[in-house]
């Protein structure tokens, strides 16, 4: 089973997340922030990554620091699930539509943390959620999971949807890229020998 439990405990926040990478998208996510918990769900579901996350955060402050250290420890515990990634795609991508927004996003386990977000949240909450958070969370994820990733909204006129578009997208080109190879199961998937 490819699967870790990662505790991260700052000031801050307190975070619990467990990842199992060969799962069926099964989630419990308790962060605090209910529109974040939607997104988290989403992100498990359609990635068929199962997910549990427990987060304690500074609520009384922002969200900030819930969601972004959030990122970090799901981050990690990816990397960390994914050990060596022997035997995996490696590469994953995903054309997104819901409703008016259409995302598209792709990605590399390549170790080489690097987001370029092309997405444009039109208002600056959705509910009681900061917008900006959303970029915060996915550069958290990329940088902590060593994950090249570029996600580019093509259309869209209502945040909920870009957002939640984006969460399926980058949810579905994970889900391709840690699925393990038949073909090369026993394979590092680099020429190098290492990611």
């Amino acid at each position: 089973m490819r699967s870790h439990t990662l505790t991260r405990s700052t000031a801050e926040t307190e975070i619990t997340v467990t990842v199992n990478l060969d799962g069926t998208g099964a989630y419990d996510n308790q962060t605090g922030v209910g529109f974040f918990d939607h997104m988290l769900d989403q992100l498990a579901r359609h990635s068929l990554i199962d997910m549990t996350v427990r987060a304690q955060g500074d609520l009384h402050i922002d969200d900030h620091h819930t969601v972004e250290d959030t990122g970090i420890a799901l981050g990690q515990a990816l990397a960390a699930a994914l050990a060596d990634k022997r035997g995996v795609r490696r590469y994953g991508s995903c054309l997104l539509p819901m409703d008016d927004a259409l995302v598209r996003t792709a990605l590399d386990l390549s170790a080489r943390p690097y987001l370029i977000w092309n997405v444009d949240l039109p208002t600056p909450r959705i509910g009681t959620f900061d917008t900006e958070l959303v970029r915060e969370f996915f550069q958290a994820l990329s940088t902590h999971g060593g994950i090249t990733l570029h996600v580019d909204m093509l259309h869209g006129l209502n945040s909920h949807h870009i957002a939640e578009a984006a969460f399926k997208s980058v949810a579905r080109a994970l889900r391709e890229a840690v699925e393990v190879d038949t073909r090369k199961a026993d394979a590092i998937p680099s020429t190098k020998g290492a990611l």
